[in-house]
């Protein structure tokens, strides 16, 4: 801000006796030139605010939010899940998509609303912003996540016809270990806030492995928000939060949680004390995740994180919130979350911070691998091992290319929103 200031100063200084369309052109000229220096400030921001945490949105309206290097995030690992479990139809949204983004704006609307963007990705620009993961996956998949370079020469990461943000899974016949694959992590990282997506389609079938959540620091001292997860042909969406020591839910019950979803693996949210496995809570529809979530044309999920918990929601296609749409978020009006944390016996502050939002498509690794064998999930009423022929999931990945043609994502949008009062 202080650099466009001067850049504004001084081009105002230069021009004697302005008229109002003169100024007007020179501010434009000097918002120009600060964007194009953004990159290096952004840099230099990193370095200064590195440490700065962002306020209770309850307690203090000046929220922060700051941009981080790939390198000095953590390398996290997400949860083994063994109790995992989600719904699956069949049906798919073609990759070329038909659905644009939610994410309309209207400046009257906007204001009306104390939850304000901080930042934006969509259309032609939507992987501005985001760094790809091109080292091994923490997850022990049979994957190969490649750099944005490699990525989209491979045309495993491109903006479709629809001007939709497409990640892909490779779909070669046959590879002799790991199987090419994307992953993306935002620059900013953030505390506290409203994350929202739009998407059409996303990974599924025997193998996969996807998920869109957030992490932060030094896992999992910082915490972990599974806004989107599930395996092979799971059906039911499972959101979970992963937790240093000291964290749980108050209860299992569904009603007093005010939850439209269920408590699966226990109260403990400690990653080291439940084997990774955090506390979940999963979907009871069939349309949340996977095929059953694709043959509706998608929808929007919503992780609001404030001091006094997190939530997150599911808005099918054709439910979306108007206030969604329109850019002007009210949570407070929206219908029950399919699931809830409260701050009752989890220290939210101390918890969950600086955060950073991921998408990727690990393809076996440590749930979708050890569940390969598995039944009893909704939409996994066939195990992968009895459905493929193949015994173990490694052995498919690398032999069955085609398999994977469903195994993408498709995303109109991702807002990340912070409360101002």
């Amino acid at each position: 801000m202080q650099f466009f200031t001067l850049v504004l100063a001084t081009a105002l200084a230069l021009a004697p006796q302005p008229t109002y369309a003169t100024h007007a052109s020179l501010i434009s000229r000097a918002h120009k030139i600060a964007v194009k220096h953004s990159t290096g400030l952004a840099r230099d921001l990193r370095l200064a605010f590195g440490g700065i945490l962002v306020s209770d949105p309850q307690s203090s309206p000046s929220q922060k939010a700051y941009c981080v290097s790939s390198s000095s995030f953590s390398n996290s690992s997400l949860s083994s899940g063994t109790s995992s479990s989600f719904t699956h139809p069949s049906s798919s949204v073609s990759p070329t998509g038909t659905k644009s983004s939610t994410s309309a704006t209207a400046s009257a609307s906007v204001s009306s609303s104390p939850w304000k963007p901080i930042s934006t990705y969509s259309g032609s620009t939507f992987f501005n912003g985001w760094s790809f993961w091109d080292t091994a996956d923490p997850t022990h998949g049979t994957v190969q996540y490649l750099s944005q370079t490699d990525a989209q020469n491979a045309g495993l990461a491109l903006i479709n016809s629809a001007g939709n943000a497409v990640m892909r899974v490779d779909t070669t016949p046959t590879v002799s270990t790991n199987r090419n694959s994307v992953r993306i992590t935002t620059n900013l990282a953030f505390t506290e806030g409203l994350v929202i997506m739009d998407a059409v389609h996303m990974p599924t079938g025997c193998g996969t492995w996807p998920a869109f959540w957030s992490n932060g620091p030094n896992w999992p001292a910082g915490g972990e928000i599974d806004i989107i997860e599930g395996v092979n042909d799971y059906t039911n969406n499972q959101a979970t939060i992963h937790t240093s020591d000291g964290c749980s839910l108050p209860t299992s019950s569904t009603s007093q949680l005010n939850i439209a979803g269920t408590v699966v693996g226990g109260t403990n949210c400690a990653a080291d004390q439940t084997n990774n496995q955090g506390c979940g809570v999963r979907s009871n529809s069939n349309t949340t995740f996977g095929s059953g979530f694709n043959s509706i044309g998608g929808g929007v999920y919503a992780m609001l994180w404030q001091d006094s918990g997190i939530q997150v929601y599911f808005f099918p296609r054709g439910s979306i919130p108007s206030d969604i749409t329109a850019g002007a978020p009210q949570p407070n009006n929206w219908p029950t979350p399919m699931a809830s944390w409260p701050s009752t016996d989890c220290n939210m502050a101390s918890h969950f911070y600086n955060h950073s939002v991921i998408f990727d498509t690990t393809l076996c690794g440590d749930w979708a691998g050890s569940a390969w064998t598995g039944t009893g999930i909704p939409g996994q009423d066939q195990s992968c091992a009895q459905l493929t022929g193949y015994s173990s999931c490694a052995s498919f990945v690398q032999n069955s290319g085609a398999s994977f043609s469903e195994a993408y994502w498709e995303v109109s949008s991702v807002e990340i929103y912070q409360y101002q009062s």
